[in-house]
């Protein structure tokens, strides 16, 4: 089955849909699949629930798909670097389900293992319990939460071959992984593609049989959130 496509546009075709939950990886700006959101973009489809860490930034990353207005809701952790969403939140016009990161995590870890949910005490007596199931166990409690699963996952793979093996490197290697475990479908934009056995076996994260579609992204845009220097000493 060839799974690397030509354009983020092709690799999308046929499988997005109104009202349809999305996964997109990283951390903040790095290891966002942005090549593959702005297809999402283009595509016009609204009405999504995506779940991502964060909501990019204000013209950048999933902020590009807020200000278009094609999310209906936010499966997220921190979204504290985007003023849009604060503004769409605070408006009624953009549903928000705050997690906590590592729970966060754990959801979409469970949701691709076929765990449907689990108990953590992070969160218990705060608003994030509120209206879930508390049990106690050994004395102690802890708050029921359910795994996540999506239609689609998008990731950025740092190295990946035309099998869909694929390598994340450093902090581009949060979220993504399990990402391309929890959906119907998954989708990785590469750096570097390489042919089948040119990846040592023991550095492969994400293996291929996760993977369905592809494309290669060698010179995409690497940004910064928040730029910080300091003043070169005087000569």
């Amino acid at each position: 089955m060839k799974k690397v496509h030509a354009s983020a546009k092709e690799a999308l075709a046929g499988v997005l849909r109104d009202g349809m939950t999305i996964m997109a990886g990283g951390f903040g700006l790095c290891g966002i699949p942005n090549v593959l959101i702005e297809a999402v973009k283009e595509s016009g489809v609204k009405d999504l629930t995506v779940v991502s860490n964060n909501a990019g930034i204000d013209g950048a990353g999933l902020g590009l798909l807020l200000e278009t207005r094609q999310i209906r809701k936010m499966i997220s952790s921190y979204v504290g670097e985007n003023k849009l969403f604060a503004q769409q939140y605070l408006a009624g016009e953009l549903e928000l389900e705050f997690n906590p990161q590592g729970t966060l995590a754990e959801r979409i870890r469970a949701g691709g293992a076929g765990i449907p949910a689990f108990f953590t005490k992070t969160g218990v007596g705060t608003l994030i319990a509120e209206g879930k199931e508390v049990r106690n166990f050994d004395g102690h409690d802890y708050v029921m939460e359910t795994g996540l699963f999506a239609d689609v996952s998008l990731v950025h793979a740092w190295k990946g071959d035309t099998e869909g093996n694929l390598i994340y490197r450093k902090t581009a290697r949060n979220f993504n992984p399990m990402m391309a475990t929890a959906s119907r479908m998954t989708i990785a934009q590469v750096e570097h593609l390489v042919e089948p056995g040119a990846l040592d076996p023991d550095h492969i994260i994400t293996p291929g049989i996760y993977v369905k579609r592809m494309i290669h992204v060698p010179d995409v845009e690497k940004m910064i959130e928040k730029r910080t220097t300091r003043e070169k000493p005087a000569a």
